[in-house]
């Protein structure tokens, strides 16, 4: 990875931050935590399924130039902390994440999930999403 320092960034003052990013009209540090339910709340995401899901959500977010800084699960719901630029309409990553994670678990897991979950659902059709900004990314890092 290069790092381009610009000449404001160089001052005795500044302690450069990775996170911030620049782009040609911005500056941004935007994280999001987002936690995804399986429908019903059913524990239908095993071990193997649950390192499938992070690596397909990696690669969305990848397509979106965000970066998954965090991904765990409980078994029923799952907790991604994600980076992203301003110009991504949250709700259409969102969807993408959950859209593309569905039809991918439930065609390589296909007798499981068919075994926990029916209707041809995988995530619930609700999602939380909370804006990194309050607390330290370290505290949400921590309880991720």
């Amino acid at each position: 990875m290069t790092i381009i320092l610009h000449s404001w960034s160089i001052s005795p003052r500044w302690n450069p931050n990775l996170d911030v990013r620049t782009g040609r009209h911005v500056v941004h540090n935007l994280h999001v935590h987002l936690v995804f339910v399986t429908k019903y709340r059913l524990k239908a995401i095993t071990d193997a399924m649950l390192t499938r899901c992070e690596e397909i959500m990696r690669e969305v977010c990848t397509d979106f130039e965000a970066d998954l800084k965090k991904f765990n699960s409980e078994g029923d719901h799952v907790h991604l902390l994600v980076h992203y630029p301003p110009k991504v309409q949250l709700s259409k990553l969102v969807n993408s994440l959950k859209g593309v994670s569905a039809r991918l678990l439930g065609n390589e897991y296909d007798a499981h999930v068919r075994q926990h979950l029916w209707g041809g659902h995988f995530w619930s059709g609700s999602y939380f999403a909370g804006s990194c900004g309050g607390a330290p990314l370290t505290v949400v890092q921590h309880y991720i």
